[in-house]
């Protein structure tokens, strides 16, 4: 479309609710939204300066749209996760895994109800649970309900009539109705109690349990009455576990997440009758120049749209502008009142506060599976080649960070990644002797130079330098310096002056994530979803982590410095017996010479050093 074609087509546009979709060259559906007014929101995305780098270049792919007018806002997110969810566009924010979650399925309209792993919820009439995060967990749950509750397993049709049971009849995994051995009234009160168990309501089927325990050693069923101890035990240490998390009728969702470079991983607690009865990690892709509130909004509407329980509150960290349309729709599925809000209390706080922590936590697996995963990091590294004009892969990537505080305690770092993965053995970490003041620039030409004369035994090494070892004589392909264009200038004046050959150099500025390569005035822009992106800023990443570390132990080390340090003939056991007996610096001062003779480890040539000093 060209610019009048455009400007008419927005002006037609109704402003009633309703939802857009943009479309590539290609006919493809690249970006889903819903709006209150279709003309004011689909007209925000063609102004002159678009509100991100991510709509910037969305905008530059759509080659045509098309709009569904509704009677409501409801109307128009019920339809937007339709398509997202059949559509799976590319800009929008949503779940990575391109799959449903597992649930788990409780045939009740069946008459001898069974269960199973689904990973579909149907209006069927049957009851469903989750979703969970993995498979490997759901198993484990499946495993765990079929020693609890023997509900059967098989598909034929229940007759009472047949001649035998099967082998879990005889292991006790089921009770077996084929034959007879049990009424259906008696059936489904065992699957009424797993549904209970299954929506976190434990202390009502432990009573239950206990109360057919009694009854059957009343009646001096003493095996049956075994079982139901058994049942109750097994129960009791699963809520011996799981952590106490609110008001013992608390059944809410604390929600929370963590975000780094682009990617972003929600946590989930359920909390169910006050206990946290089950945790899960959902990773977010497309995220990048995202605001938190359309996030969280964008992961609400998905998950709660493939979840089989919806409970009456949901905690989250910040306000939401559409909590009161997703709270109308999620009324719909639940069948009463469902809360979104934040924290109304300090203990609220806190306990989502862990939530958040789990999730930065869980981002951080996620990025070193993702790092474990050699096909994964051979793909990022030939791409990185491909983007950087590079001849081959590069094997050996080193980089470069500063740290200080106002230009105190200088320190730097320098990671290796060898064929992806971190060569922690060849970190290296430097404190600047030279510099003074918060000098970055000149701060990295010092450790360049250190660095890289220490690669060349023919030069000669600085003042206190050290021995050489395998670790310096090993030449990188690839030296990223954090920072932009000063910062690659400056370590190009070392690579000159030492004549460093066949090491391709680049600086990465963080702000824009755009690398800029020597002699070439525009920056290598790498996709945001691509794998050598996500290497890159791994690498940097950890450099930062590594000077910040170095950084940190300094200063703490100043932080606990005492003149007596300075003192010759004081060591780390007499300061403490001085400090132990007299307490503070003042007080040894001020200490006659008899009383400090009198600690062990003090001598006349000490005790004269200390009178100096102090």
């Amino acid at each position: 479309m060209d610019r009048t074609q455009l400007e008419r087509r927005l002006d037609s546009l109704p402003t009633r609710p309703g939802v857009y979709q943009f479309r590539d060259a290609n006919g493809r559906i690249i970006y889903v939204g819903k709006a209150v007014n279709l003309r004011n929101r689909v007209r925000s995305y063609f102004r002159d300066s678009p509100a991100s780098r991510k709509v910037a270049r969305m905008v530059q792919e759509i080659a045509d749209f098309d709009i569904t007018v509704v009677d409501s806002e409801l109307e128009a997110l019920i339809l937007e996760c339709s398509l997202i969810k059949t559509h799976r566009p590319h800009y929008n924010v949503k779940l990575r895994d391109d799959k449903q979650y597992p649930l788990i399925r409780v045939t009740t309209a069946e008459p001898w109800p069974r269960a199973d792993i689904v990973r579909h919820r149907r209006d069927d009439g049957n009851q469903y649970f989750g979703p969970w995060a993995d498979s490997s967990s759901v198993r484990s749950m499946m495993a765990l309900l079929n020693k609890l509750f023997p509900f059967r397993t098989c598909p034929r049709e229940i007759t009472g009539q047949d001649p035998r049971p099967c082998l879990q009849y005889h292991i006790k995994r089921c009770m077996g109705p084929c034959i007879g051995a049990v009424s259906q009234d008696e059936y489904r009160a065992m699957i009424d109690r797993m549904c209970r168990f299954l929506s976190g309501r434990y202390e009502e089927v432990v009573s239950e349990i206990r109360a057919k325990m009694e009854q059957a050693a009343e009646d001096l069923q003493f095996e049956r009455a075994a079982y139901f101890r058994d049942q109750i035990r097994t129960i009791e240490k699963i809520m011996e576990r799981q952590r106490v998390f609110g008001s013992t009728n608390q059944d809410a969702d604390l929600i929370a997440f963590a975000r780094d470079n682009g990617q972003a991983c929600v946590q989930i607690f359920f909390v169910r009758g006050g206990r946290m009865v089950e945790r899960a990690s959902f990773p977010l892709i497309n995220t990048q120049d995202e605001s938190s509130q359309e996030i969280l909004a964008a992961f609400l509407k998905q998950f709660y749209d493939q979840a089989a329980q919806v409970p009456p509150e949901i905690l989250i960290p910040n306000q939401l502008d559409e909590a009161s349309v997703i709270e109308e729709w999620l009324h719909r599925t639940r069948g009463t009142t469902v809360v979104i809000r934040m924290p109304r209390d300090v203990d609220e706080e806190q306990r989502l506060k862990l939530v958040e922590e789990n999730a930065a936590e869980a981002l951080a697996q996620m990025k070193a599976k993702w790092l474990a995963d050699d096909t994964k990091t051979s793909a990022a590294l030939a791409e990185l080649a491909e983007y950087l004009d590079l001849l081959e892969p590069p094997h050996r990537i080193e980089c470069y960070d500063i740290s200080n505080t106002q230009g105190a305690f200088l320190v730097a770092s320098m990671v290796v990644f060898e064929n992806g993965q971190p060569r922690r053995d060849h970190y290296r970490r430097f404190r600047i002797k030279t510099v003074t003041g918060p000098n970055d620039f000149a701060s990295m030409q010092e450790v360049l130079r250190r660095r890289f004369r220490r690669a060349r035994p023919e030069l000669p090494l600085g003042q206190d330098e050290g021995e050489l070892d395998k670790g310096w004589k090993i030449l990188p392909n690839l030296v990223i310096v954090d920072g932009g264009k000063g910062q690659l200038s400056a370590a190009w004046e070392v690579f000159s002056e030492l004549d460093v050959q066949n090491v391709t150099l680049v600086g990465l500025a963080k702000e824009r994530e755009e690398i800029f390569t020597v002699g070439n005035p525009d920056p290598v822009i790498l996709p945001r979803t691509s794998e050598s992106l996500y290497l890159v800023q791994r690498i940097r990443d950890e450099a930062h982590r590594f000077a910040n570390t170095y950084h940190r132990t300094l200063r703490s080390k100043a932080a606990l410095r005492s003149p007596l340090d300075d003192v010759p003939g004081v060591g780390p056991k007499l300061k403490s017996a001085l400090l132990r007996k007299l307490g503070t610096v003042e007080a040894i001062r001020t200490a006659t010479d008899d009383d400090l003779l009198t600690i062990k480890g003090m001598n006349r040539k000490v005790l004269v050093a200390l009178r100096e000093r102090l």
